[in-house]
């Protein structure tokens, strides 16, 4: 039985461990040479170092260092850092922007009148509200000014591995150029890993009740039971999902309204205008001609979504796309702002596997010495070749989509031939269900593949720094990952049917589409295929997800717990070597999360005119994926470094792209997939009576089946009809230039082309409008900016005043005019070394931040 450790001490049970770097033996003599050459140049650096043999390990092979941090170090990191830390000085300013706190209290007033406690708020108990305080540049010589209540908890855990993982990555290992840093020591496998700990267990009290952080926020946060209460950012999913669902209802209703005309047609068989009318058969030899009633129900799902209501909603998501976007700028200006980051540039280091691979080298234009260049020949050749494979790779999933509408034509030539009018009535929705499941299973295998791809064509680029490796990385996994979701999507929304000319067309057949005319769309339109198969695909996607982010880490640990248990020697388990079994957490950990954001993003806005209740459903997939990813990031996975990151990076221009690409879509959809269009056109130009009677009648055009040779047409020829009808706005058989376009075709044509026209002019006109309007900087957030400046001198003056009377009261300071201008000197230096920028926050109220980042001016803040 293994006996837990907890302990986050080094053995005197005072030293604070900061950090772990864990490694095996290795047969290489130089670099067990380099990782003690390492070691030693940390401790000269002024770390403290502790290491457990690999006796005490579970598997008895594996080597712990426990790294600690004085003091002295730690401030004077933090100064070099500019790390900023509350000082003294500090004064109360709310704003409507930056701070909550009225509103909430507000809402707690609500509910304390009813005299029960409000559900959606965290327990203060555990939670205890904070003081706002001004925070500046720590520095060493104004040591005073800060709010130091005991110097083990001045820095938070998350700021001191901060610190050491700064330490860690310049510090050397030998005399060449280019050995120095942790980052290159973990690439040639001389550690195995290097990570912070995690300060305690999540499942159960410390000693006595108390709760760590770790405990804390898998009470508060990550816990299943905390599904409905308040989330540290806006849900902007909630008022997209209401208006969803209120075009949705409303669709209910046109269905069963008098403006459904067209279903009403459809579905009437004593209908004299179409009880007799026969439809062309949907392929040849094996289809027969069927009447038009049997497309009833699918007349009905799709009124359910094309109606006049999407049209109005899809717009109105082309305004929540935008407002999405400019919100996020100014929450990230308030992020940026509250934590420091607003003028924070990182400076990034050479990946070691740029360094490894090139070997030419130049002279660095500012360091002015030599470090590893590629040439751009070198570049360009490896962009061409890494492009020619996204280009293949690209063609790969083309023809998976084609592969999916042979599956379609194949089954929906099966389904019209069985005797049952139950399968044969619901041929094409069966057909477009199973398909869209076919897809989504496929989807799913090449994302694995593609994923692998993808790392290997990164490599192949070499990239320089971590920042160019994830930019280039995100950008081809996106657009594999838009092609293999979107693209079946793409093709019912935009393609089926537009091959299809008429029937007994010979030049068709003849063609390199000829095996596609048979996918045609119903005499009610496309709309519900393209429905039913963003549904499936999305609502597929986020179950499988879910179940694969939950089902995969807990395997994974439990592995590394059974495998690494072999050493029977050893009964403790330390917290060390707990987390050590812990999925590591990587730069590119949190990529998959921001993907799947992303393409969420994609599904809510580029189709939401077919499918109106995907807002909701990504309400719902986000509430539960917010606790399983809180759970497995809480125990599951090692504790994130702590690391600045000043934005989100290229995904914003993604999201941005998405959102402009959507508006067009959305447009198309409308204009070309749904019949919105054409029946405004009927209404208005040639209904007598102004209204959708008699509309499916003028949709429908005539075939003259005597045109039929023997290789088309139905198997039997007995009782066939002098005609049938088929979905078209082409001209009779008894008319000049028979089966060719008719007038009515082109004034639809116009009216769609004007359509998407003014869509986008509108939308785009009014959404930069919008745009416009916002600041990306909050009011509230400027104001506080221009106030720094004032407090800076203020609190300069104010510590420089009371240094100079301290020091006169000790009589250190002589009171000769050459003194005078001594301390004139003396406050001219204290000035020039004196912190910058202080800032106004409540630590509690801004929104935690990502597993990546810790806020670094939290005291004793659970979330760090």
């Amino acid at each position: 039985v293994r006996r837990t450790v907890e302990t986050l001490f080094f053995r005197d049970n005072k030293r604070r461990i900061d950090f772990v770097l864990v490694y095996k033996d290795i047969d290489d003599e130089e670099e067990t040479q380099r990782r003690k050459i390492f070691e030693q140049n940390l401790v000269e650096e002024g770390l403290e170092l502790e290491e457990e043999d690999k006796s005490q390990s579970q598997d008895g092979e594996t080597y712990f260092v426990k790294i600690h941090a004085p003091w002295d170090l730690l401030a004077r990191y933090a100064e070099i850092m500019k790390l900023k830390k509350p000082i003294k000085k500090f004064i109360v300013i709310r704003g409507g922007e930056v701070w909550k706190e009225d509103a909430e209290k507000k809402k707690s007033g609500f509910f304390s009148w009813l005299g029960v406690k409000d559900p959606f708020q965290y327990d203060h108990s555990r939670i205890p509200q904070e003081p706002t305080y001004f925070s500046t540049g720590f520095n060493r010589t104004h040591v005073d000014q800060f709010i130091i209540k005991d110097r083990e908890s001045f820095f938070s855990p998350s700021q001191r591995s901060l610190i050491v993982w700064e330490i860690l990555l310049r510090v050397r290992y030998n005399d060449n150029e280019l050995g120095v840093g942790i980052s290159r020591l973990l690439a040639n496998d001389i550690y195995v890993a290097a990570f912070p700990l995690h300060d305690g267990r999540y499942d159960r009290d410390g000693p006595n009740g108390a709760l760590c952080d770790r405990r804390l926020l898998y009470l508060e946060w990550a816990h299943y039971s905390n599904f409905y209460k308040k989330q540290p950012l806006h849900v902007m999913l909630i008022p997209a999902a209401i208006l969803g669902s209120f075009t949705f209802i409303c669709g209910i209703f046109f269905v069963f309204s008098d403006f459904n005309k067209p279903s009403e047609e459809i579905c009437n068989r004593e209908s004299n205008s179409t009880g007799t009318i026969l439809m062309c058969p949907q392929c040849d030899k094996h289809c027969d001609y069927w009447p038009l009633y049997e497309s009833c129900f699918n007349s009905q799902i799709a009124f359910l979504f094309d109606n006049p209501i999407t049209v109005f909603f899809s717009i109105a998501m082309s305004f929540w796309a935008t407002m999405f976007l400019e919100l996020w700028k100014r929450k990230q200006a308030v992020i940026q702002w509250q934590w420091d980051l607003e003028n924070y540039e990182e400076e990034e280091e050479l990946r070691p596997e740029f360094e490894e691979k090139v070997t030419t080298t130049r002279i660095n234009p500012v360091t002015n010495k030599p470090e590893p260049y590629l040439p751009l020949w070198s570049r360009v050749s490896r962009l061409v070749a890494s492009g020619s494979v996204v280009l293949l790779m690209l063609l790969l999933m083309a023809s998976a989509v084609f592969g999916v509408i042979l599956y379609r034509m194949a089954v929906i030539i099966s389904m019209y031939q069985a005797e049952s009018q139950l399968i044969r009535r619901n041929a094409k929705l069966a057909t477009a269900a199973t398909a869209a499941c076919i897809n989504l299973v496929i989807i799913i295998i090449l994302n694995y593949f593609y994923e692998k791809v993808v790392v290997w064509l990164t490599n192949l680029e070499v990239p320089r720094t971590e920042t160019e490796y994830e930019d280039s990385f995100t950008l081809k996994m996106f657009l594999f990952q838009f092609v293999n979701y979107y693209s079946s999507l793409i093709y019912v929304a935009f393609f089926k049917g537009r091959f299809f000319y008429h029937p007994g067309d010979q030049d068709a057949r003849s063609s390199i589409f000829g095996m596609m005319r048979y996918d045609m769309c119903d005499p009610a339109g496309c709309l519900y295929e393209l429905c039913v198969q963003l549904a499936i695909i999305m609502i597929g996607k986020q179950i499988f997800n879910n179940i694969i982010e939950i089902f995969l880490p807990v395997m994974r640990v439990w592995w590394n717990k059974r495998k690494g248990h072999n050493n029977e020697m050893s009964e403790a388990y330390t917290r060390w070597e707990q987390d050590y079994d812990l999925d590591p957490f990587t730069r590119l950990s949190l990529f998959n999360e921001y993907l799947e954001m992303v393409i969420q993003y994609g599904f809510v806005t580029l189709f939401v005119a077919a499918f109106p209740l995907a807002p909701l459903f990504a309400l719902l997939n986000n509430v539960v994926e917010i606790r399983l990813d809180a759970y497995k990031y809480l125990s599951k996975s090692r504790r994130p470094r702590a690391e600045r990151i000043q934005d989100i990076g290229i995904w914003f221009n993604i999201l941005k792209a998405i959102t402009y690409l959507s508006v067009l879509s959305n447009a198309v959809v409308i204009s070309y997939t749904s019949d919105f269009i054409p029946r405004l056109v009927y209404m208005y130009g040639y209904s007598p009576s102004h209204n959708l009677e008699g509309y499916i009648n003028n949709s429908l055009a005539v075939f003259n089946t005597s045109e039929y040779t023997i290789a088309m047409g139905p198997a039997e020829n007995t009782d066939w009809p002098d005609s049938c009808r088929y979905r078209a706005y082409r001209k009779g058989p008894e008319e000049d230039k028979p089966y060719s376009f008719n007038q009515q075709f082109w004034h639809v044509f116009t009216a769609r082309l004007a359509f998407i026209l003014i869509f986008e002019h509108v939308v785009f006109l009014l959404t930069g409008a919008v745009a416009m309007s916002i600041p990306d900087v909050p009011v509230e957030v400027r104001n506080q900016m221009m106030r720094e400046k004032k407090v800076e001198k203020e609190t300069l003056f104010e510590n420089e005043m009371k240094k100079i009377k301290r020091e006169r009261q000790q009589g250190r300071q002589a009171t000769s005019p050459e003194d005078d201008n001594g301390m004139n000197v003396d406050l001219g230096e204290g000035l020039r070394s004196a912190s910058a920028n202080p800032r106004l926050r409540s630590p509690r109220h801004p929104p935690p931040p990502p597993p990546s980042y810790t806020s670094p001016h939290s005291i004793n803040d659970p979330r760090t």
